[in-house]
């Protein structure tokens, strides 16, 4: 371990404490999450005794340990004796940064003097004191620093001058620029070598778009191809979408396959489950012949990164009955006490056309055959893969292969496709995954939808960083099923706004929303277990022109790719949701619908959030109706579902 490294520990007993770190994972023993030019928020609790001054600064570290940037943080909450900054990585890899804390001569007796020499209390003593930490500091600062300094220190034990111009001499604003730029620093405290893994920028910001390649272009029961789905691929980038989202391209198999609607009789032509992984025709690293070779997919992949897109691929680790793996390695599964394999399970649904794999019985042979296909895949072109169901995995293996992944292509990312408790989401985020499915999609009410963004937004986003699907093939909510096409618009505009990533899957834009059965989320008719083409020709009415401006608006808004400053506001009302986003000098504000239903309200806007005082006010161009109004502190909305569900205002100072 290196001295840094050793140092990095909270001080609780430095001559300075630090109590606490962010951003930081697990205390700093795993690495905290940023993405090249994100603004990091460092948050540091620091404090002393007495009541001294003090300062807190961070210095962000390189891979290479160079420091990359100093920052001077602000005290934020004085009564939790809170520090804030902002740092900004600009290349990948493994940073660190350092927190340094300090005791503050130059503020301590500023904040006395101005108290004790216009009362007349220890005068000479209390500028005699001054005069000699200028004269300290002096010496180690160029010329016309160390003059200002100088002469402020003789004008200040000059007794032929009026007390308070020697007062003045010392407090002149311009020392205390020199200070606050390069600030006296007694008694440091370093808390050092706090780990900040810095990815490409995908890993936080995206637009997907999920298809199966088996329907488009399809003509039941002949499937579609990788050949007749590239012409999707261009549909998909025309709606500014940047990566494409495939479920499982292998082999099907054909024992136990799933007919229409996840029924247990198929018929001849029908083309199973995509996640019943492997038959005769090969496992995770052969293509479904039906959708062509493997020359078809390192087509379709380069047409799309023509397109500025990437494919993201699914990762599922399990087999159908007759995948290659069952007949050479039947340790990898389990077996019951009547001698059959178990199938997967999730009472009550019954999964008869999948095997889980068993890690238990031949970890090391499993591990290499699972990083094989990854590199496999990888060097096809694929830098994304969306995990399913990974916390069904143990934890050490998802340690792993990602740490030997990363450690030879970085740039590869994994999205961790897992609807479960929470310590498990989080510990999937902390070994390694990206990005995180979310609880979004049940989240449908105001205050409990503010409650889950803000703790992904604040409390998660050190190590987990979320993907807002709107919907997926196994998930269609009650909400969407009965909200209408109002509805569908809402869902997408708090997706695309809320979270600097989200995911459509197709239909969405067609408005999608016949269940299989009252009470279920499985679609209708469900793209799972047959072949659904769709046609995208038709001149009806469809969401896709707005997902187009959607997507627009979060490339050209840095505000919008933004997870860390999102900020709830006070709505009169629960029909509608207030936020703001900032980065830098682009601020937007949204107010949107959360239900299909004509609502008015009146906002509050944190003003001081928003970086402004009570009473300014400021234009508010609307980014959707392209109309512009003057706002303040206290704003009147009234959205209706049949014309304009939110309003997306990006902010002009007045």
């Amino acid at each position: 371990m290196t001295e840094r490294a050793s140092q990095r520990p909270n001080l609780l007993t430095g001559r300075v404490s630090i109590a606490g770190v962010s951003p930081s994972s697990l205390d700093g023993r795993r690495p905290a999450a940023a993405v090249v030019d994100e603004a990091v928020p460092i948050v540091v609790t620091a404090f002393r005794e007495g009541h001294d001054a003090m300062g807190v600064s961070a210095v962000l570290r390189r891979p290479d340990g160079t420091a990359a940037q100093q920052v001077h943080l602000t005290l934020h909450d004085a009564g939790l004796d809170q520090w804030r900054g902002i740092v900004q990585p600009d290349g990948e890899g493994e940073w660190t940064f350092d927190i340094e804390a300090w005791s503050n001569p130059f503020d301590t007796w500023r904040n006395r003097a101005r108290i004790k020499v216009p009362a007349g209390v220890d005068v000479e003593l209390e500028l005699l004191e001054g005069s000699q930490l200028f004269q300290r500091y002096a010496a180690d600062l160029p010329g016309a620093d160390a003059a200002l300094l100088t002469r402020a220190a003789h004008a200040m034990v000059n007794s032929a001058l009026p007390l308070m111009a020697r007062l003045a001499a010392g407090t002149d604003p311009a020392i205390a620029v020199l200070f606050a730029r390069t600030p006296v620093r007694d008694h440091v405290t370093v808390s050092a070598g706090w780990p900040l893994r810095v990815q490409r920028r995908r890993a936080l910001v995206g637009s997907w778009y999920e298809f199966f390649p088996r329907s488009e272009g399809a003509i039941p029961p002949i499937s579609g191809t990788f050949r007749t789905a590239t012409s999707r691929l261009d549909e998909v980038a025309a709606m500014g979408f940047d990566v494409v989202y495939l479920p499982p391209v292998h082999p099907i198999g054909a024992v136990n396959r799933k007919g229409p609607n996840n029924t247990l009789t198929p018929g001849k032509d029908d083309p199973g489950s995509p996640w019943a992984i492997g038959s005769q025709d090969g496992g995770h690293d052969a293509i479904h012949p039906d959708l062509g070779t493997l020359a078809d997919f390192d087509a379709f992949v380069s047409h799309a990164r023509t397109l500025n897109m990437e494919v993201a691929l699914d990762l599922a680790l399990q087999a159908a009955p007759d995948h290659p793996w069952v007949t050479a390695h039947p340790d990898w599964f389990t077996t019951r006490a009547d001698g059959s394999i178990a199938f997967a399970e999730n009472p009550p649904k019954k999964y008869q056309d999948i095997y889980p794999l068993n890690f238990d019985n031949d970890p090391e042979g499993i591990y290499a055959e699972i990083e094989r296909v990854v590199r496999h895949w990888m060097a096809h072109g694929v830098r994304i893969f969306r995990v399913d169901n990974p916390h069904t995995k143990p934890l050490w293996l998802w340690d792993r292969l990602l740490a030997s992944v990363r450690a030879t292509d970085p740039d590869v990312l994994f999205l961790a496709e897992a609807f479960t408790r929470p310590p498990m989401m989080q510990a999937l985020a902390e070994v390694g995954f990206q990005q995180s499915y979310t609880y979004f999609t049940w989240r449908n009410s105001r205050d409990e939808l503010q409650e889950y963004a803000t703790e992904l937004a604040h409390q998660r986003s050190a190590y987990m960083r979320p993907n807002f699907f709107v919907n997926t093939p196994d998930i269609l909510t009650e909400y969407l099923q009965h909200s209408g096409p109002a509805g569908f618009q809402i869902r997408a505009t708090l997706a695309a706004t809320l979270s600097p990533t989200y995911g459509v899957y197709s239909g969405y834009e067609l408005y999608e929303d016949q269940p299989v059965r009252p009470g279920s989320e499985e679609y209708l008719n469900s793209e799972k277990y047959q072949l659904r083409p769709r046609d995208w020709s038709s001149d009806a009415d469809t969401l896709a022109p707005y997902l187009t401006l959607l997507n627009q608006l979060r490339r050209d808004h840095p505000a919008l790719q933004d997870l860390r400053s999102l900020t709830f506001h006070a709505s009169e009302s629960h029909g509608i949701i207030a936020f703001s986003k900032q980065v830098g000098e682009d601020l937007i504000l949204v107010a949107c619908l959360m239900d299909p239903l004509e609502c008015e309200s009146t906002i509050w806007w944190d003003m001081h959030a928003l970086g402004m005082e009570e009473d300014d006010r400021f234009l508010a161009h609307d980014l959707l109706t392209n109309m512009t109004w003057t706002w303040g502190q206290q704003t009147y909305v009234k959205l209706r579902p049949e014309s304009q569900v939110a309003h997306i205002v990006h902010v002009r100072k007045a």
